[in-house]
């Protein structure tokens, strides 16, 4: 499988921003709790619409709620 990048988040820190749990911030998006606690952990990648959407609550780009960061080539190979 071909590897672009990482895709890290600041949905943990928004989120904390404003006091509220993962089961608030899951029940604004219409996701289950776990949802929420893998984006923050980084185990999920949530969808296009979903990024989107907690871009949206947290009155944000997407851009600073998400972060890829491209793996470099090996021009060797």
């Amino acid at each position: 499988m071909f590897a672009f990048g990482d895709i890290s988040n600041q949905v943990y820190l928004l989120r904390a921003e404003r006091r509220w749990t993962q089961t608030d911030l899951a029940n604004e998006l219409g996701v289950t709790r776990q949802t929420i606690a893998a984006i923050e952990n980084n185990k999920f990648v949530p969808s296009l619409e979903l990024a989107f959407a907690i871009a949206y609550v947290f009155k944000k780009e997407i851009t600073e709620v998400f972060h890829f960061a491209a793996y470099e080539e090996n021009e060797e190979e």
